[in-house]
């Protein structure tokens, strides 16, 4: 048998057969076990694979070892990704990271926000950037073209990078995490009055999303529920992993349901997580299959970053919800291209396709091409997150569209 990895890191394993069970041990542990002839795995594999998790106090016994102190891991994690961060930053005074407290359902949850200053003149545009939906969801991924955007673009930007509840360094409360709680998260976020970024001038912002973000922030567009003035979508994606492999029959869900409460348990859950997702080598292995497309760009300063968001307090929960499928913003193909339809002749909307994203990926960002609603549709080097490994080909696609469009 073999090991491969899957999106959020969970080890693969290869096997020959082809089935899905969930059951209960004489010994009275539980085994979820999905097993499928998996053509991808969202983010990327062409494999027959099993997924195998068994949770018995022999087991949980073996985790424990690997699991130093949570809240001093917590206390290194964050510092980690702080330094990783500030390390990227090349002038500090045209960067300021804030804190926005959003509330749902009685929950105060402090957002982290990046912005990014222009220079000179006033702005003429609000950018508001949105990270790729994973277990290493991060602002920093758009450091690269904002920067860019900020020094070399001959119009003045303000530009604000946004970590939605549960990822990169907001707040991650264990709520339950659905793409209509982000979706509402992203009208009030960028609708309140308020609130950090509705712009003084140069009317409704352009938003700019990756992966799952794009595609949320398009279905609450399409839906009249958040105004903008341009939308780009950089390799834009609406299935999580597990429903794209496996499904989404009655069956399949109830075993979805019984891996997320599994992962959202106390104690179990959290060993579970950082088993099977949280060390640097799942994470290095993640980007070399799926999110970078050349292997040198994947380094040991990056991957100790994203492992150290991995580790800090509540970091499961999104997740395990987007492995699940509960952050999928629509169920199919169909229902995916409908939402540019719903806006056409309402804003210019670009489509950055990359040409080494996973086969089922790729297929879901070329099948916009040409399709009503999209304004421009191109391709550029990279997986699953171009604007972050090559930056300069997603910046000039984006000041190219931004400029015509003016």
């Amino acid at each position: 048998m073999a090991t491969a990895t899957a999106c959020c890191g969970a080890r693969i394993v290869s096997s020959s057969s082809t089935s899905s069970v969930a059951r209960s041990n004489g010994d009275g542990s539980r085994v979820v076990q999905f097993v499928a002839a998996a053509s991808n795995l969202h983010f990327g594999y062409d494999a027959t694979s099993t997924f195998s998790v068994s949770l018995k106090s022999g087991a949980l016994s073996s985790l424990r070892p690997r699991i130093p102190s949570v809240k001093s891991e917590v206390q290194r994690s964050r510092l980690r990704v702080d330094a990783a961060a500030a390390s990227q930053t090349k002038d500090a005074s045209k960067v300021q990271t804030k804190q926005w407290t959003w509330t749902f359902e009685g929950t105060p949850i402090k957002i982290n926000l990046v912005e990014y200053l222009p220079n000179g003149s006033s702005p003429t545009k609000t950018l508001v950037m949105l990270p790729t939906i994973s277990d290493v969801s991060t602002t920093e991924e758009w450091h690269a073209v904002a920067e860019r955007l900020q020094s070399k673009s001959s119009t003045s930007y303000r530009i604000v990078c946004v970590d939605f509840p549960g990822l990169g360094l907001s707040d991650r409360p264990g709520i339950d995490y659905t793409a209509d709680l982000y979706e509402k998260f992203l009208v009030d976020i960028i609708s309140e009055k308020d609130g950090p970024i509705c712009p003084s001038s140069g009317g409704p912002p352009v938003i700019v999303g990756g992966g799952h973000s794009a595609t949320i922030a398009a279905r609450a567009i399409s839906r009249g529920l958040l105004e903008a003035s341009a939308l780009a979508l950089v390799a834009p994606t609406w299935a999580g992993p597990l429903p794209i492999v496996f499904g989404r029959e009655p069956n399949m869900e109830t075993r979805y349901s019984l891996l997320r409460n599994t992962l959202r348990s106390p104690g179990v859950g959290w060993a579970m997580y950082k088993y099977l997702v949280s060390s640097p080598k799942n994470i290095r292995l993640q980007y070399l299959t799926h999110v970078y497309a050349d292997a040198d760009n994947v380094t040991p300063s990056m991957v100790e970053s994203r492992t150290a968001l991995t580790q800090m307090e509540g970091a499961r929960f999104a997740p395990t919800a987007f492995l699940t499928g509960l952050l999928d913003p629509t169920k199919s193909r169909e229902e995916f291209i409908g939402l540019f339809a719903n806006m056409e002749g309402k804003l210019p909307t670009l489509v950055v396709s990359s040409v080494k994203s996973p086969k089922r990926s790729r297929a879901e960002m070329e099948a916009l091409e040409g399709v009503k609603g999209v304004t421009k549709f191109v391709k550029v080097p990279g997986a699953l997150l171009p604007q972050e490994e090559y930056p300069d080909a997603v910046y000039d696609e984006l000041v190219s569209f931004l400029q015509s469009e003016q």
